[in-house]
């Protein structure tokens, strides 16, 4: 089992919210991205692609406006429907909230976490979406509880699985790349274990209050980012 880091979850309140965050935070304009039918959900991404972290985006999404998810009794991944994290986001802004992971073989890796001794974790359903872009259709399974819960308050990646084409492959430079990521969490041990059992083992766990901390080179210098508890 091997999981690399795919890409990291912004959460806006809106669209147009997440875009001005990053023009004003980051110093760029973040490239189109798309609508996820799936789960109500749009978004617009960032190449942050380095020798540290090949293949890597960063995504800005926000719940697209009058659309709902298209599985009945489906709340949206990366707990955007829940009413504390809508509330921090239409207060204090666009925040990091998540990263997902990808892997060879989804299936294995839910099953590894399913039986990781410490934890016994249910990572959800691994769902398959797709969606069309310019330089072709994007295909991927992914792993979303029925309840939309991240884990591990946003510390614990989702799982993902690509098809034949990356969305890096086709993404422009945008002048951004990944320094680092670190977690941080009460059940320090516990997080390790979980992230050990999906191959994940070159991440940074640290004990302390829930905290995703990214750090991004950038045209204006190093920024970070963190989730602070949301």
């Amino acid at each position: 089992m091997h999981a690399q880091l795919d890409h990291l979850v912004i959460a806006a309140a809106s669209l147009a919210e997440g875009v001005a965050w990053c023009e004003a935070t980051l110093g760029v304009t973040p490239a189109p991205g798309g609508s996820h039918p799936l789960m109500g959900t749009h978004n617009r991404l960032l190449n942050i692609s380095g020798d540290a972290f090949p293949a890597t985006y960063a995504e800005i999404i926000a719940i697209e406006p009058g659309k709902e998810p298209s599985r009945p009794k489906t709340r949206r991944w990366f707990d955007l429907d829940d009413a504390a994290l809508e509330a921090a986001l239409a207060k204090q802004g666009p925040r990091l909230i998540h990263f997902a992971a990808r892997v060879p073989d989804a299936h294995a890796a839910t099953r590894a976490l399913a039986r990781e001794e410490h934890a016994h974790i249910d990572r959800g359903q691994l769902l398959e979406a797709s969606r069309d872009t310019p330089a072709g259709r994007l295909e991927w399974q992914i792993t979303v509880r029925d309840d939309g819960q991240r884990l591990f308050y946003g510390t614990l990646p989702t799982l993902i699985q690509w098809g034949a084409v990356h969305p890096t492959d086709a993404m422009p430079k945008s002048g951004l790349a990944l320094r680092s990521l670190r977690a941080v969490h009460p059940r320090a041990p516990a997080l390790a274990a979980a992230l050990s059992a999906i191959g994940m083992t070159g991440m940074e766990v640290e004990a302390g209050p829930p905290n995703l901390v990214a750090v991004l080179d950038t045209p204006r210098g190093p920024v970070t980012l963190e989730s602070q508890g949301l």
